[in-house]
């Protein structure tokens, strides 16, 4: 059975942000983290970024996310689960920067989580993705959550899913998609700024 939450639910203010001179929001990589896991793909760096970009693809080559759904420009929701089991629930993407790096949080309350993926060139031409994971559930899962047992199997089930990633990219050779912008503080960042509106009163019609 299905277990919906709102995508529109207020979350405590993201951790780990910082204020560079030019006034951008920018999150420093993790520090404290679950999980980390890094796979190397045979592909280019704007390869394997565009096609991870392509997020509705994702239940094609994973084997737990059953569908991905495109709420805002910054914010998806996500079905996961095994066999009649499934949860949705929400993501902001905070930070994205083309080809190097981009950063999320779950807008659900309990439990909560927040991870980032970076995407960096390899000696033979290929892409090293990392995941990092910082799980922050509450109440009596926090307990559960801190617990190498739950860190290890939250590592493995990542590692899988980088590989089944791995796999999928290599097999295309090409990605399938892409989505080229910058979000910066859950906003998305355009290259021109918008002209201003016209405060002049239309002219009346005959």
């Amino acid at each position: 059975m299905a277990h919906k939450d709102d995508a529109q639910q207020a979350v405590p203010k993201t951790p780990g942000m910082r204020t560079d001179g030019d006034g951008d929001g920018r999150r420093r990589p993790l520090r404290e983290r679950h999980v980390e896991e890094t796979v190397e793909v045979a592909v280019p760096v704007r390869t394997a970024y565009n096609q991870w970009t392509q997020f509705k693809t994702f239940p094609r080559f994973s084997t737990v996310v059953r569908g991905v759904e495109q709420i805002r420009p910054t914010v998806t929701a996500w079905t996961i689960g095994y066999g009649p089991l499934r949860h949705r629930f929400a993501v902001e993407i905070v930070e994205q920067d083309p080809d190097a790096y981009l950063a999320w949080r779950g807008l659900e309350q309990n439990p909560s989580h927040q991870g980032e993926v970076e995407f960096r060139p390899t000696e033979s031409g290929g892409t090293a993705i990392t995941v990092r994971m910082l799980l922050e559930p509450q109440g009596a899962a926090r307990i559960l959550t801190r617990s190498s047992g739950a860190a290890r199997l939250t590592a493995r089930l990542v590692r899988g899913e980088l590989m089944h990633f791995k796999h999928f990219i290599e097999g295309l050779g090409q990605e399938g998609g892409a989505w080229r912008g910058t979000i910066r503080n859950g906003r998305v960042q355009h290259d021109r700024p918008e002209p201003p509106r016209s405060r002049v009163a239309q002219w009346p019609v005959g």
